[in-house]
């Protein structure tokens, strides 16, 4: 069985404070073993008992007390770092950490780590300045937080999402060739126009707007972001609740009838 030893773990504290310790003992016998053949039956037998319980007890409380500390340091460190890379509002990524995290993905696809494909989509929430108008901002925040649940679960493996706007969001498909990217969007709009959103029993009703690309061969985050955002003004100016779509080779357009071209 492998041992945990990252930061964070409990299995480090053990593992450093046990070798930390023993080495303390070994290190002590050690240097006190020059004086062990002028000493008598009595005082050896005290010199060894020294040897091994001062270092065991000071040494081993010391470094468990350490490790301990910087256990907790590490998963504050860990958590602040999750709190830094997340919209409070809906728990997934905030704008920031979501176009480091498609940089990076990048990057490895120009090194030929990772697959050289996959897409990015802009989903945006339809007339949700009118939700927030009609039923105030805290309804207006449940729409998104619906939104975000929505979204991630349509999604599978290494998909990530993000909020990139007020009520826009922000899906990069690592890997995804464009059928199935434009499946996910299709997927994506038509789970959120079929939510149940109520809020104090009155129907509301959801829907939103999707821009994509799908991409094959380098790229970068802002050329990929450009063109979905055009997508997605398309899709806008023609009558909301579809999907504007483009891929390498053609592009795909899907509204309430979820055509694929």
């Amino acid at each position: 069985m492998r041992i945990d030893l990252s930061a964070t773990s409990w299995g480090r504290v053990v593992a450093v404070t046990v070798a930390g310790t023993a080495f303390f003992i070994a290190a002590a016998f050690f240097v006190d073993s020059f004086n062990f053949p002028s000493l008598s039956p009595e005082a050896l037998l005290w010199a060894k008992l020294t040897d091994l319980f001062l270092p065991l007890i000071l040494g081993g409380s010391f470094l468990f007390f350490l490790m301990w500390k910087m256990r907790q340091l590490a998963i504050t460190q860990k958590e602040l770092s999750i709190v830094a890379a997340t919209d409070s509002l809906t728990a997934v990524f905030n704008r920031g950490a979501f176009s480091m995290l498609v940089e990076a993905y990048l990057n490895q696809a120009r090194s030929h780590d990772v697959a050289d494909a996959g897409a990015l989509l802009i989903v945006d929430a339809d007339h949700f300045k009118s939700i927030n108008d009609r039923l105030g901002h805290d309804c207006g925040d449940e729409a998104l937080k619906l939104i975000a649940r929505t979204i991630q679960g349509q999604l599978h493996g290494a998909d990530i999402v993000g909020r990139i706007g007020g009520e826009e969001f922000a899906v990069f498909l690592p890997g995804a060739d464009a059928t199935r990217s434009f499946l996910v969007a299709e997927s994506i709009r038509l789970r959120i126009r079929e939510a149940d959103f109520a809020p104090g029993g009155q129907t509301c009703p959801l829907s939103v707007s999707i821009g994509g690309i799908a991409f094959s061969g380098p790229t970068t985050y802002h050329a990929m972001f450009q063109v979905a955002d055009r997508h997605l003004y398309k899709a806008k100016s023609n009558g909301r609740d579809q999907v504007s779509f483009e891929s390498p080779r053609n592009r795909l357009s899907g509204g309430a009838a979820s055509t694929f071209h």
